[in-house]
């Protein structure tokens, strides 16, 4: 189910301004991927070029090749909306839709791509989503009250179940713990840690304990000053960046001394 991405001289531009410039990475399979780096440094705008959602904004467009297991997301007649369905993204603050309920959020993906599906397959699927995101136990007896309803972690893996209801390859976390508190955010890294067995995941974080405890890849991404383009200074094995960095600006990050 997981696949591997792949991108190649990618620059990203906001009309004329460049945000993010010249980064090839790879991006294992089943397996965590951390992004971290000063804020504006371009690695939130370089995680929405992996579904394609920076397009949303008017202007927004990208130079360079993202491959999808091969599969140029870029290339001519590829559909935005099926490179989400296959690359989903859970985004900064919980957002259940408010006027739904619990299993109407988890279905709300499926319904709004006009998929027909009998109600003891929806029930189903309703269920796996929420045993995926472990908030089935929780919230199995008040299925029909509203998602709004639950706590910030609750809503954080309601929005968890949502997207993988979808069956993605990929999923995409920006700073997903950072509206939470302490006790939620511990939930939401150990469903990361189960997630990975199936999907390809990739997080923004600026919890530098964080991207330590959950990821098996970091990727530090710089900024030269204001006005300058977002790069990507160095990649590696967890490990390996937060103990050894070939860098020494990747050292300088990490050890607090700037950022």
């Amino acid at each position: 189910m997981s696949k591997r991405i792949e991108t190649t001289d990618l620059n990203v531009y906001y009309g004329s301004f460049r945000a993010v410039e010249d980064v090839t990475i790879t991006i294992e399979p089943r397996s965590v991927t951390a992004f971290i780096g000063p804020s504006g440094c371009g690695k939130s705008t370089f995680l929405r070029t992996l579904n394609r959602m920076h397009e949303v904004i008017p202007g927004a467009h990208v130079e360079g090749e993202v491959l999808l297991d091969g599969e140029n997301l870029y290339a001519a007649g590829v559909d935005p909306v099926r490179v989400r369905r296959q690359v989903g993204m859970v985004f900064q603050r919980p957002n259940p839709f408010p006027t739904m309920s619990i299993k109407e959020n988890v279905l709300a993906g499926i319904r709004l791509n006009n998929k027909r599906m009998p109600k003891e397959d929806q029930d189903a699927l309703v269920e796996q989503s929420l045993r995926g995101a472990n908030l089935w136990e929780e919230v199995k007896h008040r299925l029909d009250l509203p998602g709004s309803g639950l706590s910030g972690g609750q809503q954080q893996r309601l929005c968890i179940a949502r997207a993988i209801a979808m069956s993605p390859e990929v999923l995409l976390m920006d700073e997903p713990c950072s509206a939470l508190d302490p006790i939620s955010t511990l939930a939401i890294e150990d469903l990361i840690a189960e997630l990975k067995q199936k999907y390809t995941i990739v997080i923004v974080t600026h919890n530098m304990q964080q991207a330590a405890r959950v990821s098996d890849t970091t990727a530090f991404f710089n900024i030269a000053g204001t006005g300058s383009p977002g790069k990507l200074i160095e990649v590696g094995p967890t490990d390996k960046i937060f103990s050894a960095p070939d860098i020494q600006a990747t050292e300088d990050y990490i050890s607090g001394r700037f950022g």
